[in-house]
Order: C-alpha cells, then sequence, then structure tokens
C-alpha cells in the first residue's frame, strides 16, 4: 500500500510590532479622489524614450575584440600604413637621382659632395622605409587579428585558419603570394555577415589588392635575385628596379590602408541616420478603440 505524501498549507503573517498600531479613536479619512493642484506640477519623469540600463562592464565583462577596439587600431595602422607609402616614395626618388647621376657620369666625371649626398639619401631613405614598413605590418597583423575576432562575433562563426596558420602563410616565400588574399577575402566574407556555407567573393578592391601584392612581392624577389649580378649594366639597371619596387611598395600600402578602412566599416554598426524613415500615412481596418466611461469626480478608482 503506497502512502501518500501528507499536505501542509503554509501561511505567512507578519511578526508582532511590524507595522505600527493604529490609535482606536482616530477615525479613517474617506478616499476624496486624486490630488488636485492649483498649478502644473513642475516634477515628473523625464522626456526620455526607453532604453536598457547601462552599466559599466568590468574587464570579465567586456569582449576581448569589439569593433570600437577594431576602429581605433584601424586608424592607427592607416597612418602607419601612409607614413610607409611617404617614406617608400622617398626611396623612390632617390634611387631614381641616383640613376640620372649614373646618366650624367657617361659624360664626365661628378663631384665628390654630389655622390655623397645622393648615396645618404638612398642608405637614408632605405632604412626609414624599411622602419616603417615593419611598424606598418605590425599593425595592420594586429589590426588584422583582431578584425577576425571581432568578424567571427559578428557572424557567429569563427575564421577557417588560425592566427598561426595566418602568420606562417604570410612568412612562407610563394604561400604569401596566395595566403593573405584568401584571409581577406574570408574576413570580408563574415564582415558582410554572410552564412558560413556560402563561398566568400572577394570585392574588387580585394582582388586588386591580392593582384598588386602578388605582383610587387614577384617584381621584388626579382629585384633581389638581379643585384645578384656584378656587371655595370646589371648594377645600373638595379638601380633602376629598386625604384620600381618603392613606388610598387609605396602603392601596396596605399591600397592595403583603403582595404582596411573598407572592411572596419563593413563591421560597424549600421548608422541610424542612414537609415530611411517611415511614416504611417493610413490605417486601415482598424478595431474601434474601446472608450473609458467618465469617471465622476469624488468616486473610488
Amino acid at each position: 500500500m503506497a502512502l501518500r505524501p501528507l499536505r501542509v498549507d503554509w501561511v505567512a503573517t507578519p511578526p508582532p510590532g511590524a507595522y505600527p498600531h493604529r490609535r482606536q479613536g482616530a477615525p479613517r479619512r474617506a478616499y476624496t479622489g486624486p490630488p488636485s493642484y492649483p498649478v502644473p506640477p513642475r516634477w515628473g519623469f523625464p522626456l526620455l524614450a526607453w532604453r536598457w540600463p547601462t552599466s559599466v562592464a568590468t574587464d570579465d565583462d567586456r569582449p576581448a575584440d569589439t569593433v570600437d577596439q577594431v576602429q581605433r587600431l584601424a586608424r592607427t595602422a592607416s597612418h602607419a600604413l601612409g607614413l610607409a607609402a611617404l617614406t617608400a616614395v622617398w626611396a623612390a626618388g632617390s634611387e631614381i637621382w641616383r640613376y640620372v647621376l649614373l646618366l650624367l657620369s657617361r659624360y664626365g666625371a661628378m663631384s665628390e659632395t654630389t655622390v655623397g649626398v645622393s648615396d645618404a639619401m638612398v642608405v637614408s631613405s632605405s632604412v626609414v622605409t624599411f622602419v616603417a614598413s615593419v611598424v606598418a605590418l605590425v599593425f595592420t597583423l594586429l589590426w588584422l587579428r583582431r578584425a577576425r575576432n571581432a568578424a567571427a562575433a559578428e557572424a557567429g562563426y569563427g575564421p577557417s585558419r588560425s592566427d598561426r596558420e595566418v602568420l606562417v602563410g604570410l612568412v612562407v616565400p610563394g604561400v604569401n603570394l596566395v595566403v593573405p588574399g584568401s584571409v581577406l577575402a574570408e574576413l570580408e566574407h563574415a564582415a558582410l555577415r554572410e552564412p558560413a556555407t556560402a563561398r566568400p567573393s572577394p570585392s574588387k578592391l580585394v582582388r586588386w589588392w591580392w593582384g598588386l601584392w602578388a605582383g610587387t612581392s614577384l617584381f621584388v624577389a626579382f629585384t633581389l635575385v638581379w643585384g645578384l649580378r656584378d656587371s655595370v649594366q646589371a648594377m645600373a639597371d638595379g638601380v633602376l628596379f629598386h625604384a620600381v619596387a618603392d613606388l610598387l611598395a609605396a602603392a601596396v600600402a596605399i591600397v592595403t590602408a583603403v582595404v582596411v578602412r573598407h572592411i572596419t566599416t563593413l563591421l560597424l554598426p549600421v548608422d541610424a541616420g542612414a537609415i530611411r524613415r517611415m511614416r504611417v500615412v493610413d490605417v486601415k481596418d482598424a478595431p474601434t478603440p474601446v472608450l473609458r466611461p467618465v469617471r465622476a469626480s469624488g468616486s473610488r478608482r
């Protein structure tokens, strides 16, 4: 025979002394309606639309890579890339000046001061360009890492390559002609909130950057191999090739800055000012509203 559980009803009562005792002789005032004011009251709720409560996020609650952080880092990377482009143009100008001096030296000896200034310009511009390019590369890689994480958070799926695989793909010769373009194509795909099952289709800007990056890398490799030749004509041609390589590097830096700003803009939320506002013109087949009866003054609610 199964035993049935015992049913218990719990009754909550306030403890003694929780409420003040009302005096027995004090009459209870009758309700006379809502309060009235001789003038409109100046207190009330502020004229603000409803919004979610805001709070200061702690370090544990704050996401690791947000769109704001990506935007700030993109601005820094763009400035670094612009500086690298300027120094590359300076290096190209120094190489062109040296080539002009080589052409003029065919008709006579050049002064020691002119040659020394040309050599100093070439060396100093090369060193400054190298340092600026390294700084721009570091900031661009940091932006790429944060942008990939932010795009993964927005799209709902992670990238196909890890950060280590991307870094290896940028360093290994030959592989670095293909991996950077595919990484940017996947990043643009995720920034557009496209589904993970769809194949990434890079935009024209990303395709132009990809082709410019691959062509510049091949031309730089060709220039370095050409520099191994020791003939006088090869050395003169090498000066011209270095100038063209510097101009191509400047173009890569400028287009890279444009790509960084393009993808960062895709990660930003939609601007409310860019949305077309709509207004109600007419309402059809709407039910008749039920009017509340007029309450007499002094009556209870």
